[in-house]
């Protein structure tokens, strides 16, 4: 008993979502709301003025959902409503849609100035984690 008590912990660490970025993205702190701005793709670079690409798993993907609701404090299904209005306006894009945390990761080690998120046991030395404030 005691030592299933011990291990929880170390399992709800590793189901923690970081955000990830391209290790050439100077910048390692965002605040919420600038990373709110970025994922809603209101804010179009990084505060240094280096193009951000957005990486996000499809809307019913678990991960998604915690991300949005944990991280942005806001529903998943209120980024979607962004991103078609914007799509459907002409006035930007919706960001750029992965099918899985292994390709998350690759994408965004692969992309500069990407910008994504994953559970903590996927990461790896290729990407940066950015930490929000």
């Amino acid at each position: 008993m005691v030592l299933a008590l011990l291990a929880l912990p170390v399992q709800a660490n590793e189901r923690q979502i970081v955000l990830i970025a391209h290790p050439n993205v100077a910048d390692a702190v965002l605040t919420r709301d600038t990373t709110r701005a970025i994922f809603a793709m209101r804010q179009r670079s990084w505060p240094d003025g280096q193009a951000v690409r957005v990486f996000v798993l499809p809307s019913g993907h678990p991960v998604h959902a915690r991300f949005a609701k944990e991280r942005l404090s806001v529903y998943p299904h209120q980024l979607q409503l962004a991103w078609d209005r914007m799509v459907f306006s002409g006035t930007g894009q919706a960001p750029s849609q992965v099918d899985s945390q292994s390709e998350m990761l690759e994408r965004v080690a692969t992309t500069p100035g990407a910008l994504g998120y994953l559970e903590r046991e996927y990461l790896d030395e290729r990407v940066q984690v950015i930490t929000m404030e």
